[in-house]
């Protein structure tokens, strides 16, 4: 669980109320849940499909309830891609990611050697899981995937100009690893040396009962 977040949501709970402004004013409050944004590394797939659902099922509540605080109030049928980029955007005051801009000196660098004042950020890969779970959390809950706000071709858009510009600012690339690896190449060499070693020795069937009776026997005249 992002700690930050933790940090934000105690603080509303002791207050009953908290704002920030992006676009609009929004106002959250005591109801929203404990977790926007988490990540674990269970072991065993029970495990991990349980953690997976209760996510999923706490993003969606938290979710819920920012549409409640809006101002003005939104109701989910009227939810677009643009209220979706809104609450991403909202998310990153509770980041804990450190983007370097382009002026500053460690821009590029992933292990920087000194702090600097660029800003936190929510992590590309924690938006990108929290999209991924709110879109089927959707569906599941009743809506239709041609209408879903969170498969918008403007969330996709903003995904991946995160994903690039984190990427560059940091030095950090988020290539996906290929699933399965091809078998070393020293392996391959070896087992066509075998099949060449063979090759020779396998002679056809017919080809030997040839030569066996053309060639003459040994000390024989012609």
């Amino acid at each position: 669980m992002d700690s930050s977040i933790q940090d934000f949501m105690d603080s509303c709970n002791s207050d009953n109320s908290c704002s920030l402004t992006t676009n609009s004013t929004i106002t959250t409050n005591n109801n929203i849940s404990n977790s926007l944004v988490g990540s674990s590394s269970p072991s065993g797939s029970t495990t991990t499909s349980s953690r997976y659902e209760n996510q999923k099922r706490r993003d969606w509540n938290t979710f819920g309830q920012y549409l409640k605080n809006h101002r003005p109030p939104l109701s989910l049928s009227r939810c677009s891609g643009a209220h979706v980029l809104e609450f991403l955007r909202y998310l990153d005051q509770f980041g804990k990611t450190k983007v370097h801009t382009p002026i500053c000196p460690f821009y590029g660098h992933p292990n920087p050697p000194a702090p600097c004042p660029c800003p936190l950020r929510q992590a590309w890969g924690s938006l990108d899981a929290l999209i991924g779970r709110l879109r089927a959390a959707f569906e599941e809950n009743g809506g239709k995937p041609d209408t879903n706000p969170f498969g918008a071709r403007a969330v996709r858009l903003y995904l991946r100009e995160v994903r690039d510009l984190q990427s560059k600012a940091r030095g950090i690339s988020y290539e996906k690893k290929k699933r399965k690896r091809p078998p070393p190449q020293q392996q391959q060499q070896q087992q066509q040396q075998h099949h060449h070693q063979q090759l020779p020795m396998q002679l056809p069937l017919h080809l030997h009962h040839h030569h066996q009776h053309q060639l003459p026997p040994p000390g024989a005249t012609q």
